[in-house]
């Protein structure tokens, strides 16, 4: 983990407790969604990449947010992505059980092999 990522965790934990976890699992899935995987400070949160980049996670004072470059062309079979964007998608995370309960793990990895597609 580079001083940049470790820097941001810190400064979620100021947001509070559950927003450090939920970010931090989240991060775990990303890093864990396939081999080549890498991660980067940008834009205020962290942006995951395997060449291009597939998701990143941001975290704000009631919620953290999975987001996804390209979250228009996933597939969304339990019906959480929000947003009307043309390209970009999100998964708002308001409790820690949310991660499961909205099928994250199964967006990166969705994610993943889409911008390994590209």
């Amino acid at each position: 983990m580079g001083q940049a990522v470790e820097q941001w965790l810190e400064d979620i934990r100021g947001l509070g407790e559950v927003q450090y976890l939920m970010a931090e699992r989240v991060r775990e899935l990303a890093l864990s969604a396939g081999t080549g995987v890498t991660e980067e400070v940008k834009y205020g949160g962290i942006l995951f990449s395997a060449g291009p980049s597939f998701c990143g996670v941001f975290a704000y004072a009631k919620h953290v947010s999975v987001e996804f470059s390209h979250g228009a062309d996933l597939p969304d079979p339990h019906g959480v992505l929000e947003g009307a964007g043309k390209f970009r998608r999100h998964i708002k995370l308001h409790a820690f059980a949310d991660i499961t309960n909205k099928q994250v793990s199964d967006y990166i990895e969705s994610a993943l092999q889409q911008a390994s597609n590209q």
